[in-house]
């Protein structure tokens, strides 16, 4: 054990093919047998549950014991499955024990029946899978009275009503595997989850996780994940096994660009404590060719994400993973968040699925886009626009589409990891309740008197392409609504955010910028119109006021933030001039220097009406048009240093 992260003692670094990770398979086993070896101190009498220390979910400590195991026992069959049953003898004995344990009514850890919406719905679906991949060693070598116990509590599932979302894809593949197994089951119910999830379907492989616009991290560890693996449990999948594959190769095409250069993912949605389960759909392309990355690309983006979590602490000196991200953080989690929850992370090892000789093992570690160049990537379907810079590996996405709300007329509602403007691969969301009431970080307020910040709810989609995006949404003071545009233009670091904003005459107007968190208050400058933060690590965020804006600060808090307990947020203040008003300013997140006063003084604004004109230093022009357009007017246009139509005038 060390007394700095990582707290395990792997292999020596394997450089011959993992040049840029120093990763390879054995570094892969050495830590899921890490994982493994670490929960089972908390393992009742019987080995049915883990009941691991920490916070309890609501659904109480019986659950959460079962969803210990549950989500241990996939990480154990993927180990168990790829070592052929080799070498695993004590992985196998634990968790064939612990099955009879849970499954046999009437004892100690018995786990509680699967009842509609329950969590023991999304705990039968990883005993389901865990069960299939290691059939032949746990499953097939149990009594006839232990499987019959095992179809019993598995066959709970027939009937039951799930949430309509991902939950519908639990009772697939829980049902499916009691199908191989002649256990109870209901052909139509798992006919009818495949054909749910087809609506949600948007296309370009982007699946909304349920009706609404839901788009986060479950599009790939759950949307993409169970339909295809349900396709490993029947011998005829109907054709929709090429379908699955189609739209996952689509899907890995853009997923890909969502981490940075070190590895971190960006930092958006809920279930964030599940950390490397990101890494889910990129075995899953490998598994199923059905990936337009190479072996070598698949290996290093996989092995960069979880040596990025290894190396900052995530599993802890006990070996274990806590509810937070790098370090224990409970606002990272939700209500449903229990102690054994993180260990969803273990489908982030699926790819010990792939034998050792396949070639996601065997082939040379390769660079991805984002290594080589500047990227900005469009995803329509969820309303990203997502911004790489190569010089610092940081990844940022300009959210205009994913608010994590049903489909009207259902109420809307906000929350700190859907309904920010930005979010990044190097900053969290100011997520404390405090710090989420004040609601400072990458986001435009209306201030009512007692200093109440309006929120951001529903995200109505306005346009998306090359380098910009826009969207609106209602933002409410005291019982008054008013609407709130923004677009934002990227290139490289630079975000240039214009808004048309409606609201009284003399209402007090907000915006922040990317909060910056470390173990030490981040230094801070302030100036009339700009500010800036800047941690230990040298990352950088500044907000420069180019118009409308009439002062700049910086708001602080402490243990806010997932990454670091002090954190600092740039802002900039104004005043609405009364029906409406446009302000224009540049947010820069950057692990280089930054230079808000030379921004401030390089760059040129022109704003007549709800036209807003950009010279930016090199002379290169943006032309944005806000608000309600007819049609085949041109919202965003943008022209070339000294190319044709480059002028201010508005």
């Amino acid at each position: 054990m060390t007394d700095t992260p990582p707290y395990l003692v792997l292999p020596p670094l394997e450089r011959s093919l993992s040049t840029r990770t120093g990763w390879g398979r054995q570094h892969w086993e050495t830590l899921a047998d890490h994982l493994l070896d670490s929960v089972a101190p908390y393992a009742t009498a019987g080995g049915g549950q883990f009941r691991l220390p920490g916070r309890n979910s609501r659904s109480g400590v019986v659950s959460d014991g079962l969803e210990g195991f549950a989500r241990t026992f996939l990480l154990a069959a993927f180990r168990i499955r790829g070592a052929s049953g080799q070498g695993v003898d004590g992985l196998i004995e634990r968790y064939a024990t612990g099955l009879v344990a849970g499954t046999t009514p009437g004892r100690d850890d018995s786990w509680p029946v699967i009842v509609d919406r329950s969590q023991q719905m999304v705990e039968a679906a990883s005993i389901a899978l865990a069960l299939h991949e290691t059939r032949s060693w746990i499953f097939d070598r149990l009594s006839t009275a232990e499987q019959d116990n095992v179809r019993g509590w598995l066959g709970g599932f027939v009937g039951k009503r799930t949430w309509d979302n991902n939950w519908i894809l639990f009772q697939v593949v829980t049902e499916q595997f009691l199908a191989t197994v002649d256990g109870p089951h209901d052909p139509a119910e798992i006919e009818r989850g495949l054909a749910t999830i087809e609506p949600w379907y948007r296309g370009n492989g982007w699946y909304s996780d349920g009706a609404g616009a839901n788009y986060d991290y479950y599009i790939g560890w759950a949307m993409h994940l169970y339909p295809l693996l349900w396709t490993r449990m029947v011998d005829d999948d109907g054709g929709r096994g090429e379908v699955y594959r189609q739209r996952l190769r689509e899907f890995l095409a853009g997923y890909q660009h969502f981490f940075g250069a070190d590895g971190a993912p960006v930092h958006q949605g809920r279930s964030l404590t599940y950390r490397f389960a990101c890494a889910a759909p990129l075995w899953l392309g490998a598994l199923f060719d059905a990936t337009p990355l190479t072996p070598g690309q698949t290996r290093r983006l996989a092995s960069d994400v979880v040596r990025h979590f290894v190396e900052r602490g995530a599993p802890d000196r006990r070996g274990l993973l806590t509810l937070g991200w790098y370090e224990p953080f409970l606002p990272t989690t939700q209500e449903y968040s229990g102690p054994g929850s993180p260990y969803w992370a273990s489908k982030g090892f699926l790819g010990l699925l792939l034998p050792p000789d396949h070639p996601v093992w065997t082939e040379p570690e390769r660079s991805v886009p984002g290594d080589l160049a500047d990227q900005v990537i469009a995803l329509p379907e969820p309303g990203f626009l997502l911004s790489s810079t190569v010089h610092d590996g940081i990844v940022r996405l300009l959210n205009h589409g994913s608010d994590h709300n049903a489909a009207p007329p259902a109420p809307a509602h906000d929350d700190p990891h859907y309904a920010k403007l930005a979010y990044s691969t190097h900053t969290g969301p100011e997520a404390a309740p405090a710090a989420w009431h004040a609601d400072v970080d990458n986001h435009l307020a209306l201030l009512a008197p007692d200093g109440t910040a309006s929120r951001r709810a529903r995200i109505e989609r306005v346009a998306l392409g090359d380098r910009f995006a826009a969207s609106r949404h209602t933002a409410t003071v005291g019982d008054t609504e008013y609407r709130v545009e923004t677009a934002t233009v990227v290139r490289g670091c630079w975000e240039l955010r214009a808004h048309l904003v409606t609201g009284p005459a003399g209402a007090a107007v907000r915006e922040g910028g990317y909060p910056i968190a470390d173990q030490t208050p981040p230094s801070t400058v302030v100036g009339d119109r700009f500010a800036l933060v800047r941690n230990g690590s040298a990352v950088s965020s500044a907000l420069v006021g180019l118009a409308g804006w009439a002062g700049a600060g910086v708001h602080t808090d402490v243990e806010a933030n997932a990454y670091g307990p002090c954190s600092a947020t740039p802002l900039l203040r104004g005043a609405h001039s009364g029906d409406e008003s446009v302000f224009v300013g540049l947010a820069v997140l950057s692990g280089d220097s930054v230079h808000p006063e030379a921004l401030a003084a390089g760059f040129a604004v022109r704003v007549a009406g709800r036209t807003v004109v950009v010279r930016y230093p090199d002379g290169e022009l943006v032309r944005l048009v806000l608000g309600d357009l007819p049609a085949g007017a041109v919202r965003y246009q943008r022209h070339a240093v000294d190319g044709p139509g480059a002028s201010l005038r508005a």
